[in-house]
């Protein structure tokens, strides 16, 4: 069992101990790191390669048992060209001869032979990934032993952004080590003010000196208020008093991300309402939507105002736009506000969002955020195209990281089949519209997984492909019997989630939270709604679940009540699919060496936990018709059989949360997420258990009185 944030114990473990098997040995020719090699860096080298350096040093202890010397040199190239069993790390400046073809930054090429390891980046971050590759290559190989090569790799996107998934902006240096090793090079931090996150203070410039240590960059993810129009009179002294306060007290951010709903202004736009949204009277109806849910026509002004203001202080700062909040509206605004952004902007479009996907007979939007549609959707190759033809760099909200909004409380969802076309996707994007960045997370933040190693594979060239990739990484983690077993479990996984349907209702509803999520019969007469428990100091806690269940009616989507059983057979089909892998996967345990089993069993645990919040799901909306029926429902003896109907329900979903507890109890990341803290653990599950109860308890007794005296007036 674990408490409650013991995963962040699991999480700071970068190097893991003992990988080596002892039966793996070096072919002819090739070297095995034993303890008379030495690590070599230049006596000039700068703080990030030599902590690359500890690092490698650190991983031959730690996972391959190898102790080796780490010594510096007066010069670098001598001691590459003498061999002599040496590990060097370096940049194309100190090895001009080996690196002088690199052009891009983080770039590397590495030369292998008997007794000579040589790493030369393009730059220290390139050297950095360089070691990381080594240590990759040796984990697949489970032994201190690298294949004789000479190659040279590059990274085909950069940034690679991610949100901690440690904790809501906290980043621990073994958290950041973590992200640089799985080949990201940039993190996010919300931003209300300087050295002010929204759960409180940090200090931003020791933030950016940590990360620096890492080779990443941080990106202010802006909170920050805009109350008046580029227009106003005192538009320019506020501004800088807002983003230009922050960036003059850290001008080593490396840019910032402004999103419609956290950063919108007062625009004079005709098409929204021209308030920001809290600032609406809650008195008066509201027709138009608030100025960050438009492609406002202003939009452009303000941008000038605000890369001016902050490039003052940063000139190099990369400013991110992002038309997340109006995907749903005319393309020809959307495109016209592309046409006239400035061209010192980078335009970020989310990859798979507002699609329409027809489903039977009815239409379904894909919602924020889902790896069931593929992507790209429409509205991202429609700003993706004009982007291209105006030369503006372009980024994506990926979710790339391993997570989307389709389960909300776990560490990644495991379809490594599914991944795959994303990451293909993404590439071809690459090729057509010059996509450059991606944004590979959001609050809900980043987890190394197999996941987000097939996405490092996918994202440097050359790389193995993804078929390869994934039975070296099967064979490392099950041993060779297990592979092919696990790769059919994964596989099935992989189908399940083709068969997902995001929908608003369900994404802030039973997909948010899994097993914990209540079935509410009625509304109180006095008194609020069902709420959930929520941690105080949580962001959102309770605020982003929606607890009485209902679908939620778009005009580009058909009714909910058309919808929902087209979306419980689709379910049902996702349901079979995981079932079936997660029986494959206890197949595989059983096959796999002690050693390994560990991880495979937090790996099943997730699987167990995405089909109960499926069948938690599936278990909701039966319980939404039931009660749409029974609450309409004017004869009594049909009455009562739908509220027999309802008991039956609501306790074969409370046998599905008491079957959850295990799994939540084996592993404390399910069921937690950075901005809701814990949502569905044990002490969760236990309410939601005792919230049914009191329905079946309560709410139906008073029910049967009122069909008593209904019965008796007939």
């Amino acid at each position: 069992m674990e408490r409650n944030y013991d995963f962040r114990k699991r999480l700071e473990v970068v190097h893991k101990p003992n990988r080596r098997d002892p039966v793996v040995c070096a072919d002819e020719g090739e070297p095995e790191i034993s303890e008379d090699w030495r690590i070599v860096v230049d006596e000039a080298a700068g703080p990030l390669l030599l902590n690359t350096a500890k690092d490698l040093q650190d991983y031959l202890f730690t996972s391959m048992n190898v102790s080796v010397r780490l010594i510096r040199t007066r010069n670098v190239a001598e001691a590459e060209a003498g061999g002599n069993r040496v590990i060097v790390l370096a940049t194309k400046e100190q090895l001009p001869a080996l690196g002088g073809a690199l052009e891009k930054s983080r770039s590397y090429r590495i030369v292998v032979d008997a007794d000579r390891i040589v790493v030369c980046g393009f730059d220290d971050r390139g050297a950095a990934q360089g070691s990381y590759f080594l240590e990759d290559k040796m984990n697949l190989r489970e032994a201190p032993v690298l294949e004789v090569m000479d190659v040279t790799r590059e990274p085909l996107f950069s940034p690679r952004m991610a949100h901690s998934g440690w904790g809501l902006d906290r980043y621990p240096d073994a958290h950041l080590n973590a992200m640089a090793h799985a080949g990201i090079d940039a993190i996010m931090v919300f931003v209300k003010d300087v050295d002010e996150t929204p759960e409180g203070y940090q200090d931003f410039n020791y933030l950016v000196d940590r990360a620096e240590l890492y080779g990443l960059d941080v990106y202010v993810y802006s909170y920050l208020t805009s109350r008046l129009h580029p227009d106003d009179p005192d538009a320019q002294a506020y501004y800088e008093s807002t983003y230009g306060k922050v960036f003059r007290a850290c001008p080593r951010f490396k840019g910032v991300i402004l999103v419609g709903e956290s950063c919108e202004f007062p625009s004079k736009d005709p098409n929204t309402t021209g308030k920001l949204r809290l600032e609406w009277p809650a008195d008066q109806p509201q027709t138009k939507p608030s100025p960050g849910w438009w492609p406002c026509r202003d939009f452009p002004q303000w941008l000038r105002l605000l890369s001016g203001t902050i490039r003052a202080h940063n000139p190099d700062a990369d400013i991110v736009f992002w038309t997340y909040n109006w995907g749903y509206t005319p393309k020809e605004d959307r495109l016209a506000l592309i046409r006239a952004l400035p061209e010192n902007i980078t335009l970020q479009v989310t990859f798979e969002m507002f699609e329409q996907i027809r489903n039977e007979h009815v239409t379904h939007v894909c919602v924020d955020y889902t790896l069931s549609n593929v992507g790209p959707g429409e509205y991202f190759r429609s700003e993706a195209e004009v982007a291209c033809e105006r030369g503006i760099k372009l980024h994506a909200m990926s979710n790339t990281g391993g997570l989307t909004w389709d389960f909300g409380v776990i560490p990644y969802e495991p379809f490594p089949g599914q991944w795959n076309r994303r990451h293909s996707a993404l590439l071809k994007a690459r090729e057509d519209w010059g996509l450059s960045g991606l944004m590979e997370s959001h609050h809900y933040g980043w987890w190394p997984s197999f996941v987000s190693e097939l996405a490092k594979w996918a994202y440097w060239s050359p790389s193995p492909t993804y078929e390869e990739a994934l039975a070296m990484i099967a064979k490392r983690d099950f041993g060779e019997e297990a592979a092919p077993l696990a790769q059919e479990a994964w596989s099935a996984w992989s189908e399940a989630i083709r068969h997902y349907v995001p929908t608003n209702e369900d994404q802030y509803g039973p997909f948010r939270v899994g097993p914990s999520y209540p079935l509410v019969f009625r509304k109180p007469m006095f008194g609020k709604a069902v709420q959930m428990p929520a941690a105080k100091h949580a962001m959102f806690g309770n605020e982003i679940v929606l607890t009485d269940y209902e679908p939620l009616e778009d005009p580009r989507q058909s009714l909910g009540v058309s919808r929902i059983d087209v979306e419980l057979r689709s379910l049902g089909r996702m349901l079979e699919r995981m079932e079936e892998g997660n029986g494959l996967l206890e197949r595989v345990l059983a096959l796999t060496p002690e050693n390994k089993r560990a991880d495979g069993r937090f790996m099943l645990g997730i699987g167990q936990f995405i089909a109960r919040s499926l069948q938690t799901t599936i278990h909701v909306k039966e319980w939404w018709k039931l009660k749409k029926q029974l609450l309409s429902e004017g004869d009594t003896d049909k009455a009562t059989t739908l509220l027999e109907q309802m008991e039956e329900l609501a306790f074969r979903e409370i046998a599905n949360a008491e079957a959850t507890i295990p799994l939540v109890e084996a592993d404390s990341r399910l069921g937690w997420e950075p901005s809701m803290e814990y949502m569905t653990d044990a002490d969760h599950l236990r309410w939601k258990i005792a919230q049914v109860r009191s329905v079946l308890d309560s709410e139906f007794a008073q029910y049967r009185k009122s069909l008593a005296l209904t019965n008796a007036v007939n």
